[in-house]
């Protein structure tokens, strides 16, 4: 059984533009989470575009295994074709980071640096690798994993929607995850785990007794750390998602 709370907020911005959601559709559940490109205007159109795309695409679920795949490549053609429409050019980008579980696995995708980490046992199992250049340099031994948050080219996203793709710069895919192997999710746009190391995010997960009480401890960690940067403070979103199972 799964629980979730979430948060979204506009950090210091006038405008947010995170765009979040959670679906269902019978013993099937689908998590969301995209971050629309600042300074490009139409970001929080591309991000709330594609949540909704996957809202619509899980009332016709045929296949788990099959699901992120299809909704990623749909949520694509129809933004791309939403541009065109609409004469935007290459204005409306987002990030995107999705979970979807049918009782049994968990299955993952995501594009850009929205990342998703699945913990057990109060420590962290897997994460998603960033499409962006910081990370590449951590692939390549170039830097240390910890040197991405202040690495000062770390706003250079390699991969994300609204752009045309090759098979070397779309979605990618996580092995299935059994969910019986995860105790949590979090799925959450840079602007939230840029503000929260990771073992911040297992120490509140230890000590926390339900979903709620997770992510009300890690959002007092990215608002105690964000605040300082005024304006600069990027929009931050959020799912915590609970497997009582797990536990």
């Amino acid at each position: 059984m799964l629980t979730h709370v979430f948060v979204t907020d506009a950090g210091g911005r006038e405008v947010n533009e995170d765009s979040i959601g959670s679906f269902k559709n019978g013993n099937t559940e689908c998590f969301v989470v995209c971050d629309g490109l600042g300074g490009h205007g139409m970001g929080d159109m591309a991000s709330s575009l594609v949540r909704d795309y996957f809202g619509r695409s899980i009332e016709n679920i045929i296949s788990p295994k099959k699901f992120l795949s299809m909704v990623f490549e749909g949520a694509q053609t129809e933004l791309l074709e939403t541009q065109r429409i609409i004469h935007a050019g290459h204005k409306m980008k987002t990030t995107a980071v999705a979970l979807l579980t049918d009782g049994k696995k968990a299955y993952i995708g995501h594009i850009g640096d929205s990342r998703l980490y699945v913990f057990y046992k109060n420590k962290i199992l897997k994460r998603t690798l960033d499409h962006s250049l910081p990370q590449m340099l951590v692939n390549t031994k170039e830097i240390k994993e910890e040197e991405i948050r202040n690495h000062p080219e770390r706003n250079i996203v390699l991969r994300v929607m609204g752009t045309k793709w090759d098979d070397n710069h779309k979605y990618e895919l996580m092995k299935p995850v059994p969910l019986k192997k995860c105790q949590a999710f979090l799925l959450c746009t840079d602007g939230f785990w840029e503000l929260i190391n990771e073992t911040e995010m297992c120490d509140c997960l230890k000590d926390a007794d339900s979903a709620s009480d997770w992510l009300i401890r890690m959002n007092k960690i990215v608002r105690k750390n964000g605040l300082p940067k005024g304006e600069e403070m990027d929009n931050y979103s959020a799912i915590a998602v609970w497997n009582i199972k797990g536990r």
